[in-house]
């Protein structure tokens, strides 16, 4: 979001600037080494501005968090030709190839994005992380939606959605390592290998 300096938001655009903001820092630097001041300074308000809308950093993170969801289940519903309100009833008449196919491609589009996912969760690995319950959360769901989707593999639902979501994480850590991996083209091959 491109604002002039000293322009006025309404509320609902001040919020979305703030949490576009925080959303390129933390990717950046992480949640330890951002300052509600930096995310202040970045917007042209000041800290007591983005305490206003958000009331404490640690909101401010979940914000970031739940305002990336929502993006990532919208396009993904797209991908896959489903309304959003159908994304996770009709996860078992979507294979899980095409479920991780639409995901990989969403995750393709946005390596801040990635990165900022990636950061958070090792950091939230410290129960006194104020996401560490987030990312148990989500994962817990990641894997539950794997495990609903329709599959041939010889596996428990729930120890496939785990085997998957660690092919993925692993595959993405190598691909910010090193952009010049085709994380698609790379799913793929791992997709064709190992989940047919």
């Amino acid at each position: 979001m491109s604002i002039a300096r000293g322009q006025r938001l309404k509320g609902p655009e001040r919020k979305a600037q703030i949490i576009d903001v925080a959303t390129d820092l933390i990717g950046e630097r992480g949640y330890w080494g951002v300052s509600i001041q930096d995310i202040a300074t970045r917007c042209a308000i000041t800290d007591t501005a983005v305490l206003h809308h958000f009331g404490s950093k640690e909101s401010l993170l979940l914000a970031v968090l739940e305002s990336r969801d929502e993006r990532d289940r919208r396009a993904l519903a797209d991908l896959l030709g489903l309304a959003r309100s159908e994304l996770y009833d009709r996860l078992p008449q979507v294979t899980l190839v095409d479920f991780c196919d639409a995901l990989v491609q969403r995750n393709a589009s946005q390596p801040a994005i990635v990165a900022l996912y990636a950061v958070l969760d090792a950091e939230a690995l410290n129960p006194d992380h104020p996401a560490h319950r987030y990312f148990q959360e989500r994962e817990r769901l990641v894997i539950k939606s794997f495990a609903r989707t329709a599959s041939e593999l010889p596996l428990e639902p729930r120890e496939r959605g785990r085997l998957v979501l660690s092919l993925m994480d692993g595959l993405q850590l190598r691909w910010l390592r090193d952009r010049s991996i085709d994380l698609l083209t790379q799913w793929r091959l791992i997709s064709d290998r190992l989940l047919c």
